[in-house]
């Protein structure tokens, strides 16, 4: 990594389930929930730091969610796991491991699971800067007498063509930030995929 690190590097930051449908089930290897079949599987639920720069991508971190407690849901009467940290919680902990290790990067991707004010506060006070995918229900002024009066909109409301940038100011988070539509094709079909990613 130190042969190829750079100071515009990226520290890119994605969950995955390895399900194990017939395993017996602990802490590690139990139920998560997996965006990919929008439904809980049972696996072990791995967060990944892939550190990018130029065309090389390297692995630098990863944490193994471990769910430990154990309780009974009050609704179904079933035994449940919970963990003891929460993803994002484990995520700002890698984040502050890589800018202790001195690894050069100058932003932070992550998806719209990550994308919290205290993640985004986070990033900012360790010098670096994020992107982050947002779901269309986010809240979102496009001027800043919009935002000091509390007239926000969806952000699915905003009708932006693809790659057109437009700066705003996201409800609840104080720092100006770029919003930026991108519209992808997932491959073998012609339906739309549409994101918006604040860039600060």
């Amino acid at each position: 990594m130190r042969q190829i690190e750079r100071d515009d590097g990226c520290l890119i930051f994605d969950d995955t389930v390895q399900e194990k449908e017939f395993t017996d089930e602990n802490e590690i290897m139990c139920w998560h929930y997996d965006h990919c079949k929008g439904r809980s599987v049972k696996g072990i639920n791995l967060l990944n730091a892939l550190y990018h720069s130029g065309d090389v991508s390297i692995p630098v971190a990863f944490e193994v969610v471990r769910k430990p407690y154990r309780f009974s849901d009050v609704k179904t009467r079933k035994v449940k796991r919970a963990a003891e940290f929460t993803k994002n919680e484990l995520m700002r902990s890698m984040v502050a491991t890589c800018v202790a290790n001195s690894i050069k990067f100058r932003y932070v991707l992550t998806d719209s699971w990550f994308a919290s004010k205290e993640n985004f506060e986070f990033i900012l006070k360790n010098g670096k800067h994020f992107i982050s995918a947002l779901k269309d229900n986010r809240w979102v002024a496009l001027t800043e007498t919009d935002k000091n009066e509390g007239r926000f909109v969806r952000i699915s409301q905003l009708e932006l063509i693809d790659q057109q940038a437009v700066r705003g100011w996201m409800k609840g988070f104080p720092q100006e930030v770029l919003f930026v539509r991108r519209v992808f094709y997932p491959q073998g079909t012609r339906q739309q995929t549409k994101t918006a990613a604040p860039v600060c």
